[in-house]
């Protein structure tokens, strides 16, 4: 088998905010936008892979996926060897080890593993060692909103929809206050995270520490400016009780790696489209684990990028907790597929990711 085309597509899709969001908050992003990667061979058979696309970055990506990823992936064997895209990788390398060159790497590598399991006819979590569970608890990760009143609400959304917790990403402490009353008054254990999204110097971020340390939170995702200063991190979190989380801007495995070895964190966050896809994740599991740290993936997808986290922690860390961004889409190619019920999200049995996009609806929201 031999790899004969590769191509990305954008497609797009309406947010459909709720009304206290509406009401309450102010909201710039209208869309969401999801880069998928085709990887056809000359056997007919079809991979398909997600890379990153937030922030507008999408149409970047996908230039970088067209004219410097796909001709160098033109007739390499899919199912040779432990990482086909070696090769490729090693090519491109002075192009920087993170950004968008990687991040089209991560969205073919997706597709290679998809294709992997597609020929052997077995689902990707068992190629990865097996699984461990059919299904796993998602957790609500919240726009921010900078007001109480929405916030408030969109918890308690949450709480009435299963999820094992809620993410905010506030600054403001009243906001989060105001979450963390509503967790602590849920019928149910609801656990409640912050990420602030390396708002904060080192000294701001140990005076927040202290200003939140009664709220007993899950954890406090990226605390720190910059995200790569793994030393601040380490500081902050050996002289606060909070559980730090970070990892999702991590340049390369190697940063992951020093996080973990560093005693940086107690969660570590890598992303599948960002980070070079199955092929960079699946190392980092084992590696956690003899650091005492567990993994929390970074997830805001809906489509092969989270797809593949499922497939991962069913089959190397059965509880891990699954991000799902939270706000309903106007339907797209992959349907309900991947939507969370009662607060969980079930893998997909199928051969490879176990989903393939409805290729009428990929053509209508395609832009």
């Amino acid at each position: 088998m031999r790899i004969t085309d590769v191509s990305g597509f954008i497609y797009r899709q309406q947010i459909l905010h709720r009304s206290a969001v509406r009401t309450h908050a102010r909201i710039t992003r209208q869309w969401h936008d999801t880069l998928l990667v085709r990887v056809q061979t000359d056997t007919g058979l079809v991979g398909w892979g997600e890379a990153f696309a937030h922030f507008g970055i999408a149409a970047t990506t996908l230039t970088a996926l067209q004219t410097m990823v796909a001709p160098r992936c033109a007739g390499l064997k899919p199912l040779a060897g432990d990482d086909p895209l070696d090769r490729v990788r090693r090519e491109l390398h002075p192009l920087g080890r993170s950004g968008p060159v990687t991040y089209a790497l991560s969205g073919v590598d997706i597709a290679l593993w998809d294709l992997r399991g597609k020929a052997a006819g077995l689902p990707l979590s068992a190629l990865l060692g097996g699984l461990a569970t059919d299904s796993l608890p998602a957790y609500a990760s919240m726009m921010r909103y900078g007001n109480e009143a929405a916030v408030r609400a969109e918890v308690h959304e949450a709480v009435a929809r299963g999820f094992v917790a809620s993410k905010l990403h506030e600054i403001d402490i009243g906001v989060i206050r105001a979450a963390a009353g509503v967790a602590a008054a849920s019928p149910r254990p609801h656990a409640l995270m912050v990420d602030v999204n390396c708002a904060w110097s080192e000294d701001e971020a140990a005076a927040a520490t202290a200003d939140l340390q009664d709220l007993d939170l899950h954890w406090l995702e990226e605390p720190i400016w910059p995200p790569e200063d793994v030393g601040a991190l380490a500081r902050l979190q050996a002289r606060c009780t909070i559980a730090l989380a970070a990892g999702e801007n991590a340049a390369s495995v190697d940063e992951l790696e020093g996080m973990a070895e560093l005693g940086a964190l107690a969660f570590l966050q890598p992303s599948v489209t960002k980070l070079g896809g199955i092929s960079a994740m699946r190392g980092l599991y084992p590696l956690a684990a003899a650091h005492g740290i567990a993994v929390a993936p970074h997830s805001p997808y809906f489509g092969p990028g989270l797809a593949a986290t499922l497939h991962l922690a069913a089959a190397l860390a059965p509880q891990t907790w699954i991000e799902h961004l939270f706000y309903d889409l106007a339907i797209g190619p992959f349907g309900s597929a991947l939507e969370p019920r009662d607060g969980r999200f079930v893998v997909p049995p199928g051969p490879g990711l176990g989903l393939n996009p409805d290729l009428e609806r990929l053509h209508a929201c395609r832009i």
